[in-house]
């Protein structure tokens, strides 16, 4: 991240007025939170260089739940469409999800018409 981009970033993050340890560099978190993104990493094998892996998983979501991440992409996303600067990419996920070995066999429910419901329904319609 250039010095411009944190320039902008900076001005939209909360502020801390909690006393005690001193708070880890907002810059060094959010560089860690681009990190685990991009390389989809466990939390826990976040490089030492973004700070207490932690640290940055509980700023990630705290800011996740009172709504400063969605305000920040919203912001910045306008000002770099302002600047055209936005890469508009698209990403196919090629992912795949297993069932369980067990759904495998199931029995389907059998619907009225399969059982013959269907037959019984017509012959109540006739005898009216």
């Amino acid at each position: 991240m250039t010095d411009e981009q944190w320039v902008v970033i900076e001005r939209l993050l909360p502020r801390s007025g909690a006393k005690g340890r001193p708070r880890v560099d907002d810059r060094r978190v959010i560089n860690g939170m681009l990190y685990k993104c991009k390389t989809g990493i466990a939390w826990r094998d976040l490089p030492e260089r973004y700070g207490p892996w932690k640290t940055v998983y509980n700023r990630f979501w705290r800011w996740a739940r009172n709504g400063t991440l969605s305000s920040l992409v919203a912001r910045v996303r306008v000002i770099a469409e302002a600047v055209e600067e936005l890469d508009r990419e698209v990403s196919v996920d090629s992912s795949i999800t297993r069932a369980h070995q067990h759904a495998a066999g199931a029995r389907r429910q059998r619907t009225p018409a399969h059982t013959g419901g269907e037959r019984v329904l017509q012959r109540a319609h006739r005898a009216r």
